[in-house]
């Protein structure tokens, strides 16, 4: 099967030292992928050269077919290919409503004239992701929240709203970057929940994450990074039982 996504030979050094070293591994569609390994294995960097936020100095990302190395997010995103962030980057003076319509694709209010005359075009987009952010509120069960400023929401409330904002780009692939960090462990079940059924319902997953518990029960799929480099891949419990692992963990920080 033809991986949705395929990371072949990536490097970028900063300043002389080598962040990513030759990081090579693929993404079956309809699967969630861990991308884990010990702080300063280059997990970080990787996800920024996948979802174009830093462009590599050598090798190439595959998507969905054809090559996108270094292309900008904003044209990644329209292909099907959403990150969000390990801290929220909510607009923190709009209510939760308000933030999942300006994530909505093609609002027609970015387009002067559309948005100055009302068009039927434009009109029936706004009806259109008013209907698509009534969904999300609903299957994040947020909806309560909904006409609440970002700012007065709790972290994991906010990491519930960084999803929703990227899943009113309907992803094909959705990179999320740390979606359990500093957040509650009720609230962390309810994500990898929602995160399981988007992959039940098609959408693929690569996640950086640090909370191995919840990664290892999650996954269909492991790839532990050091040094730059893959270590090693495979389903959870093959990575688990695998001595690399431990060694590598053990000799940086564990977290």
């Amino acid at each position: 099967m033809t991986p949705l996504l395929g990371v072949s030979d990536l490097h970028k050094a900063f300043d002389g030292v080598r962040a990513v070293d030759g990081a090579s591994f693929e993404v079956a569609g309809g699967t969630i992928t861990g991308l884990i390994g010990p702080n300063g294995a280059g997990k970080s960097t990787t996800f920024d050269l996948v979802s174009g936020r830093v462009a590599p100095d050598s090798g190439r990302v595959v998507f969905d077919g054809h090559q996108v190395t270094g292309m900008p997010p904003h044209r990644l995103a329209r292909r099907g290919l959403v990150r969000t962030f390990q801290i929220p980057r909510a607009f923190l003076r709009m209510t939760v409503w308000e933030n999942l319509l300006f994530a909505g694709t093609e609002h027609p209010g970015e387009h002067f004239w559309a948005g100055l005359l009302g068009t039927p075009g434009s009109r029936r987009r706004e009806r259109e992701v008013a209907e698509r952010a009534d969904e999300v509120l609903a299957y994040l069960e947020i909806e309560q929240v909904a006409d609440l400023p970002a700012s007065s929401l709790s972290g994991g409330q906010r990491k519930l709203l960084e999803l929703g904002r990227s899943l009113m780009l309907d992803p094909t692939l959705l990179l999320l970057d740390e979606p359990f960090a500093g957040v509650a462990p009720a609230l962390t079940a309810k994500i990898a929940d929602k995160l399981a059924q988007l992959r039940a319902s098609g959408t693929t997953i690569l996640l950086v994450e640090h909370d191995l518990e919840t990664v290892m029960r999650l996954v269909d799929h492991l790839v532990v990074m050091h040094l730059g480099a893959v270590l090693v891949a495979g389903d959870p419990a093959t990575v688990r039982s695998d001595d690399r692992v431990l060694t590598a963990y053990l000799g940086g920080a564990h977290g």
